[in-house]
């Protein structure tokens, strides 16, 4: 090595000593993570983490005993190392004293939506990596907040929409990128899931679902908190899911962007008629309050670029799930090719639909129209 070479790789090695957040692989040891929030879904991405090799929880954090012990025993069966908790004297800031935890490299925030925004950024103000569940914050003013301290500290911050990596959803992601799909036109997708099992329940820490018209103080985990967002609200409470696969979909921020957006939605008849029947008559409180969450919500969007997105937000209602995906665009001249390369067999022009309902993920060719379109639920 010259000389120029050695003091130039050595400035850089000493440069690189000072940045305050060298990532924890990068100093050959394991990261080091936080939770925040172990109810029904913070469970689950324990679970996660408990299972890798290069992932240490350090810390935990719930002001339900309950669920804070059954994380700890999670983590104990496992085999690894206890993590400090916090919260088990249910101190609503339990989570603030968490964040001056020293060591910790990013946290996971599973919490009720009211949450997600004061704690992603004050954990980003301390220095600490940020993986946040969907939605990330409640109002405007929300969403604002956290990417302008974002922008200010520099620290990572990740929203957990996980339907950006379901493998149907990524497998038309390379559709569209490999112009199978020719110029995109029009996308729908949705989050229609009846939640109303959810949404209420008896109470019972051992029955969180179907299992009876409680919510708020006298419900168990979601139906704690989230049914009052159906009572006090009404619009798209949780776009992210449809949203997400969209936006990449379209290239949002990257190269083109939402200009106008609207939303209506339908009357709300579907969580009080659940509560009449689940209880067996009108005399129980649940059945005498007032939902503002119309049953569906329809919102469209337009894109710089000049694409169209409809979603729908659909809880309240008997339904199958689905997303109701669909991806809609015109054909290339290099269509016939492209299809080719999807079924491996047709040399005519063909069109590519997915539909998961059958439990395909495979791209499944079609006689062609003039049009190319993907759906999935």
């Amino acid at each position: 090595m010259k000389r120029r070479e050695f003091i130039a790789a050595s400035a850089a090695v000493a440069a690189s000593s000072l940045l305050p957040q060298t990532p924890a692989w990068a100093r050959g040891r394991k990261v080091r993570l936080a939770v925040i929030g172990t109810g029904m879904r913070g469970l689950v991405l324990l679970k996660e983490l408990v299972r890798r090799d290069d992932v240490e929880v350090v810390a935990l954090c719930d002001i339900e005993p309950i669920m804070l012990g059954r994380a700890v025993d999670m983590v104990s069966k496992a085999g690894k190392p206890a993590p400090k908790t916090y919260g088990q004297d249910r101190d609503i800031n339990a989570w603030k004293r968490l964040l001056e935890q020293k060591g910790i490299d990013g946290v996971i925030i599973a919490t009720p939506w009211e949450y997600h925004a004061p704690m992603a950024i004050a954990a980003m103000q301390a220095g600490v990596a940020v993986g946040c569940e969907v939605v990330a914050g409640i109002t405007l003013q929300d969403h604002w907040d956290v990417l302008k301290t974002q922008l200010s500290t520099g620290t990572p911050y990740m929203l957990l929409e996980n339907v950006c990596y379901r493998r149907d959803v990524m497998a038309a992601l390379q559709m569209v990128r490999q112009g199978l799909f020719g110029e995109l036109v029009h996308l729908q997708a949705g989050y229609q899931h009846d939640l109303r099992g959810v949404k209420f329940n008896s109470g019972d820490p051992n029955q969180p679902y179907d299992s009876g018209v409680e919510f708020g103080p006298k419900g168990w985990s979601e139906a704690r908190w989230r049914t009052e967002h159906s009572v006090e609200r009404n619009g798209e409470l949780y776009p992210s899911h449809g949203i997400g696969p969209c936006a990449m979909y379209t290239g949002i921020n990257r190269g083109n962007r939402f200009t106008h957006i609207n939303a209506f939605a339908t009357k709300a008849r579907g969580l009080h008629e659940y509560t009449v029947a689940k209880s067996g008559g009108t005399t129980h409180p649940s059945t005498k309050v007032k939902f503002k969450l119309g049953d569906i919500v329809t919102t469209t969007l337009a894109c710089e670029n000049g694409e169209t997105i409809l979603l729908q937000h659909d809880t309240s209602l008997p339904r199958p799930y689905s997303m109701g995906f669909r991806v809609q665009g015109t054909i290339r001249s290099t269509s016939k090719a492209a299809a080719r390369r999807t079924s491996g067999k047709s040399s005519r022009s063909t069109r590519t639909s997915t539909n998961i309902r059958c439990g395909s993920r495979m791209p499944i060719p079609l006689p062609a129209p003039a049009m190319a379109a993907w759906t999935g639920s």
